[in-house]
């Protein structure tokens, strides 16, 4: 795996030791850009061995790493045979995903706008300001903000909605979402778009009426299903 040349080793920055979690971040960080800008391709194995020695760390936080993405979709565990990269979303894929999403996101900013409270409102406002002013070029390290701002978004309201079952549900869903930017090398294509969406969508949920927060939610994940359907690749 190819990587930028670091001056100092993660596991010992001037002689001082690096926690187990800021190394395992550490990986994981360098293998999401790595996957995101194609450098392991659909299908690649993902040595352990190897990629240990590439970023100069144990084997142990390569192992976190993995398993962090695998929740993602982004890499599968093969019996036997470790990991390897996902294949690329199908249209169909795509379909299934976001079917799921309408599903439960409408919800949650039905649930979430009934319970919003100030500081939460605040947050929302902040992550759609950070969407608007984030880098959107075409290699992962200039659109990782724009992608942490989106997520961030939707999890504080899935989160907000005091359920559960809710948060999980979407957390199920909320990696696979950044899986279908995967390996296209065209960064953010519909950033102009998605961010009107955003913003109406925080708009909604500042009017206090739940049933409006739902259908500008419903609104969004429709018409991010219909631009991802017509990027996609063919099956």
């Amino acid at each position: 795996m190819q990587r930028p040349s670091q001056s100092t080793s993660p596991g010992s920055r001037k002689g001082k030791p690096v926690s187990r979690q800021v190394l395992a971040d550490h990986v994981y960080e360098e293998l999401l850009e790595s996957l995101m800008d194609g450098r392991l391709e659909p299908g690649a194995t993902v040595s352990i061995d190897g990629t240990a020695r590439d970023l100069d760390v144990s084997p142990t936080p390569v192992r976190e790493a993995l398993a962090r993405l695998e929740h993602t979709g982004m890499v599968r565990r093969v019996a036997l045979k470790g990991y390897r990269v996902a294949p690329v979303f199908t249209r169909e894929d795509f379909a299934e995903l976001m079917e799921a999403r309408l599903a439960i996101e409408p919800v949650n900013a039905r649930l979430a706008c009934a319970r919003l409270t100030p500081e939460r409102l605040a947050q929302l406002e902040q992550a759609v300001t950070d969407l608007k002013t984030a880098p959107r070029g075409p290699s992962f390290a200039e659109f990782r903000d724009y992608l942490e701002a989106d997520e961030r978004f939707h999890r504080l309201i899935a989160e907000q909605t005091g359920n559960q079952f809710m948060v999980a549900a979407y957390a199920a869903l909320g990696g696979q979402v950044q899986r279908f930017r995967l390996f296209g090398g065209v960064g953010i294509t519909d950033a102009e778009n998605a961010i009107a969406e955003h913003q109406a969508v925080l708009d909604a949920m500042a009017t206090g009426d739940p049933e409006t927060a739902a259908a500008a939610m419903a609104d969004h994940v429709s018409k991010v299903r219909g631009r991802a359907i017509a990027d996609a690749p063919e099956a």
